[in-house]
């Protein structure tokens, strides 16, 4: 691994031990690093290289619907040691890491989301398929149940957005509210 590399995982690890105003600072100062170059042909994406893992046509993917949303994307690197989010997003000045799950089987959201503790707090949900709508609703709901540090997922369904948080999900009529609004 190079220099910078090593760098930014040891950024990326000390991020497990900070919370608050510290973790956000953090968070901010990883997105800044020198070593982030745009990359070719993309607005507001921004990587330190990675182009060949395995996954990256998926992150490239999300990245841009995150662009057309008013986001700047830093593609994190992904150290083997740690659990780490695939994604800094920036918009008005504020940065949150958020890990990516592209979702193209029929009932693997509630996985693919218990997948993401310990990673990130925030969940980018990428639907290449068609999702029942109550069963995205109750994953969800299980999903922030059981991860009390998760506070939003945000999901895409084609080019539309749809940001889900913490306390929605605390509402008795969720589940209702949810599928009106994804079914458009």
């Amino acid at each position: 691994m190079s220099e910078h590399g090593s760098d930014i995982s040891h950024e990326l690890a000390l991020l497990h031990t900070l919370s608050g105003a510290l973790f956000s600072r953090h968070v901010e100062a990883i997105a800044r690093r020198s070593e982030f170059r745009p990359i070719e042909n993309e607005r507001d994406v921004f990587s330190l290289g990675g182009e060949h893992h395995h996954d990256y046509v998926n992150l490239l993917k999300a990245a841009r619907k995150c662009v057309a949303h008013g986001y700047r994307v830093f593609i994190l690197p992904n150290p083997k040691e740690i659990r780490t989010a695939d994604f800094i997003l920036e918009r008005k000045g504020t940065f949150r890491m958020y890990d990516l799950k592209t979702i193209s089987g029929k009932a693997s959201v509630r996985n693919r989301l218990l997948e993401s503790i310990g990673q990130a707090n925030q969940v980018i949900l990428n639907m290449n398929t068609k999702y029942n709508p109550r069963l995205l609703a109750k994953d969800l709901m299980y999903y922030f149940h059981i991860n009390p540090s998760a506070i939003e997922v945000i999901i895409f369904k084609g080019n539309q957005l749809y940001l889900v948080k913490r306390m929605a999900t605390e509402d008795k009529e969720f589940v209702k509210k949810f599928m009106q609004k994804f079914s458009r």
